[in-house]
């Protein structure tokens, strides 16, 4: 059972960035943070969520919002899906898992009939105090995100 960060403080951490600097959670406050934690780069229900997410970020930024996307996956695989995608938004390379444990997101998962290591897809609402307002595990693609624009207005 993970156990629930909502109206919890999230712990500052720093993790690599397809923006070239490192990014570090203390240096957002001031804005709501949406974190979206996917299995993969480039696969087709990560990149449905990515492009949700690319086709309301000015709705996000508008409400005071910023996201970001974070997998295991390497920066060069972020940056190569960043540019191919057209986010507006940055990718987080959490390759150690540091950032996927702190929020409990990584669990056992089925694939092709075996048991493996994987990223539940989850997303995490951030206020602009550093608190947890809401948090979403075992995220299903369609109509996410427009779940997730609903609940930052709803700040």
């Amino acid at each position: 059972m993970t156990a629930m960060l909502e109206n919890l403080a999230v712990p500052d951490f720093t993790v690599a960035s397809t923006s070239g600097t490192p990014f570090t959670l203390s240096a957002v406050k001031g804005r709501h943070l949406v974190i979206y934690f996917y299995p993969k780069d480039d696969t087709p229900g990560c990149t449905t969520e990515g492009a949700a997410f690319r086709d309301l970020h000015a709705e996000f930024q508008a409400a005071g919002c910023d996201v970001v996307g974070v997998s295991r996956d390497t920066l060069a695989s972020h940056t190569k899906f960043k540019t191919k995608m057209a986010f507006p938004f940055e990718l987080l390379a959490d390759t150690d898992e540091a950032v996927c444990n702190m929020f409990g997101v990584i669990k056992m998962k089925n694939m092709y009939g075996k048991q493996v290591r994987g990223i539940e897809r989850s997303t995490f609402l951030i206020d602009r105090d550093g608190v947890c307002r809401k948090e979403w595990r075992g995220v299903k693609v369609p109509g996410h995100v427009e779940e997730v624009l609903a609940a930052v207005k709803g700040l």
